[in-house]
């Protein structure tokens, strides 16, 4: 599933809890330069691989998604912080070369 700025994440995961699924919730905090998504963008990702909205555009979903996994197994919540230079930008797919921080918590 694709985020789009309509999509009701929220909703979303409160259904997924309700079909007995495992949920964690990824909300950008912090955006500083070129961020490819506003404070306030959410990702929700469940123990079995669904997932619903964005972080970043695409650009590191997939660290958040691990994360979020790791989050809902211990149940601790964690601050992840993503930057990088405009040298290894596209390396790691931060194009923008941007920074932004991403609160991940486990939800339900």
């Amino acid at each position: 599933m694709t985020a789009t700025d309509s999509e009701d994440i929220l909703g979303i995961a409160a259904e997924w809890l309700a079909e007995g699924e495992t949920v964690a919730l990824a909300t950008v905090v912090e955006t500083w330069g070129s961020s490819p998504r506003p404070a306030g963008s959410q990702l929700a990702v469940t123990q079995s691989g669904r997932i619903a909205g964005s972080v970043s555009g695409g650009c590191i979903e997939g660290a958040v998604a691990d994360v979020a996994k790791q989050t809902m197994a211990s149940g601790t919540p964690q601050l992840l912080d993503f930057g990088i230079s405009d040298e290894r930008a596209w390396e790691v797919g931060l194009a923008c070369g941007g920074k932004l921080k991403v609160f991940v918590e486990k939800v339900g």
